[in-house]
C-alpha cells in the first residue's frame, strides 16, 4: 500500500509539473527544468541522512513504522499546496513551487526511505524478498496507473492548461492518494517481522564509506539511475507528445495507460521468471524491452501514428521488470552486508539508492526541458496559443524516444558487472 504513495508521488510532478510551469505559468523551458531539479536535488543530499535517522531509531512501534505516519501525512498536505500558488505572476508562482516542492521533497525522504528499508528486516529469504517486491511493484504500477492516468484527465476537464482550476483540483486528488498509500503502510504493517542486527556504529561519514565499497551496490545503483533518467525523460514528454505531436491534448491519458497498463499484467510474469533464473538475468531481459519500445517511439518523427501506443506499451513490459528486479536486488545487497558484518547498515543502503533513483528522477524532466530549449520550444501562459515549429517537434520526439533508449543501452554495460546474485540465488537453490 505504501507504493501508492511513493509511486503517485514519483509520477504526477514528473508528468504534469513541467507543462504546468512552461504552459500555465509561461516559464522558459531551461528555467522550468531547473525549478523541478532543484527540490530533488535537496532530496538527494536528504535521502542518506533520512537513511541513517532511521536506522539509529528506537520506538515500541518499530524502527522505521513511526516514519512513514507523519511524513506520509505531511506529504499530502503539501503536494496540495504545490498546485494551489499564486499563477498571475511567473516571478511568485516559480518561488511558490520551488520551495513548496521543497518541503514535499523533505517530507518524501522520510517517508520513503523508511519505506524501502524494511523489507529487508521483514524477511532473510532470497526467494521471499522477490515476492514481497512482486506486491510491491503490483501496486506501484496501480498507482502509476491511477495517479498518472487521471490526473491528466481531471486537469483537462477543468479547463486543461488554460485553468489552474484543473491542477488545484489534480493536487488535492493526488493528495487523497497520499493519505490512503500512507494510513495502509503503516496500518498495515503493525504485526510484521523485524529481524534487526545491531545498528552500525562509526560517524556518517564512515557508514557512507563502508557502503561505497560494495562493488555490487554500485554497479546496480549505477544502472538504476541510468534508467531512472531515461523512464523520467519519456513521462515528462507525455503531456508534449499528446499536445504537440499527437494533436490531442486528452490523448496524454491514453498514452499513460498503454504504457503503464501492462506492467500491471507482466509484473507477476517476471516474478515467477526469477524463480528459475537468476534477479540479473531478468534485469537485463526487461531492460532490452525498454530499448526495443523506446526505438519504436521514434515513429513519431514521421508524424501521429497508432503506433506510438503499442511502442508504450512495449516500454510499458519492459518498466515492470525493470522497477521488480531491481528493488529486489536491493535487500539482498543489504541484508548481504549485513550478515557479513553484523552491522545494520540497510538505512543507509536505501538512503544512497534513494537519493541516486531521486537523482535520476530530478535529470529526466531536467534533461526533456533542456532538449525543448535547444529544439526552440515556445512557452505560453494559460491565455495564449503557441504553435510549435517542426524543430521543436523534433526534440520532442528525440527527449521522447531515441535518448531515452540510448541511455537504457549505456545502463546494461554497468549492469553486466553486477555478480551477488549468481552468489546468493545459488546459495539460495543449495
Amino acid at each position: 500500500m505504501g507504493s501508492m504513495a511513493t509511486g503517485s508521488f514519483a509520477t504526477v510532478p514528473g508528468l504534469l509539473l513541467l507543462p504546468y510551469l512552461t504552459d500555465t505559468i509561461g516559464i522558459g523551458a531551461a528555467i522550468a527544468g531547473v525549478i523541478v531539479f532543484i527540490p530533488k536535488f535537496w532530496d538527494v543530499i536528504l535521502n542518506p541522512i533520512a537513511g541513517r535517522i532511521s536506522d539509529r531509531h528506537e520506538s515500541t512501534r518499530g524502527r522505521r513504522r513511526p516514519f512513514l505516519l507523519w511524513s506520509g501525512l505531511s506529504l499530502a498536505v503539501l503536494f496540495a499546496m504545490m498546485f494551489a500558488g499564486p499563477t498571475e505572476s511567473q516571478v511568485i508562482g516559480a518561488s511558490w513551487v520551488v520551495l513548496v516542492f521543497i518541503a514535499c521533497a523533505s517530507a518524501y525522504a522520510f517517508f520513503q526511505v523508511p519505506y524501502v528499508s524494511m523489507p529487508a528486516e521483514m524477511t532473510d529469504s532470497y526467494e521471499e524478498r522477490t515476492k514481497l517486491m512482486t506486491w510491491r511493484v503490483s501496486l506501484l504500477a496501480v498507482a502509476i496507473l491511477v495517479s498518472g492516468g487521471l490526473s491528466p484527465m481531471i486537469v483537462n476537464a477543468f479547463g486543461g492548461e488554460a485553468s489552474v482550476a484543473g491542477y488545484r483540483l489534480m493536487g488535492i486528488f493526488v493528495a487523497a492518494l497520499l493519505v490512503v498509500g500512507t494510513l495502509g503502510a503503516y496500518f498495515g504493517t503493525a504485526g510484521a517481522p523485524d529481524l534487526q542486527n545491531d545498528t552500525a556504529g562509526g560517524s556518517f561519514a564512515d557508514q557512507l564509506r563502508a557502503v561505497a565499497q560494495s562493488r555490487d551496490f554500485r554497479m546496480l545503483l549505477g544502472t538504476f539511475i541510468i534508467q531512472a533518467l531515461a523512464i523520467s525523460a519519456i513521462l515528462a514528454g507525455v503531456a508534449y507528445v499528446a499536445k504537440d505531436l499527437l494533436d490531442d491534448p486528452g490523448a496524454a491519458t491514453f498514452l499513460f495507460v498503454a504504457f503503464v497498463g501492462p506492467a500491471i499484467l507482466v509484473t507477476p510474469l517476471w516474478e515467477r521468471f526469477a524463480r528459475t533464473r537468476s534477479k540479473r538475468t531478468g534485469y537485463m531481459m526487461s531492460s532490452g524491452f525498454l530499448i526495443a519500445g523506446m526505438l519504436l517511439m521514434a515513429v513519431l518523427f514521421v508524424g501521429p501514428s497508432p503506433i506510438v501506443y503499442l511502442a508504450a506499451a512495449i516500454v510499458g513490459i519492459g518498466y515492470a521488470g525493470t522497477q521488480s528486479f531491481p528493488m529486489a536486488m536491493l535487500p539482498d545487497v543489504a541484508a548481504h552486508d549485513a550478515e557479513t558484518t553484523g552491522e545494520n547498515r540497510i538505512g543507509v543502503f536505501t538512503g544512497i539508492w534513494t537519493a541516486g533513483e531521486t537523482a535520476g528522477f530530478a535529470m529526466g524532466p531536467g534533461l526533456f526541458a533542456l532538449i525543448l530549449a535547444i529544439g526552440g520550444y515556445q512557452s505560453s501562459t494559460a491565455a495564449e496559443f503557441v504553435l510549435q515549429s517542426d524543430a521543436a517537434k523534433s526534440a520532442i520526439a528525440l527527449g521522447f524516444s531515441v535518448i531515452p533508449a540510448v541511455l537504457v543501452i549505456a545502463s546494461m554495460a554497468v549492469l553486466a558487472r553486477y555478480r551477488l546474485d549468481a552468489q546468493l540465488s545459488g546459495a539460495q537453490h543449495d
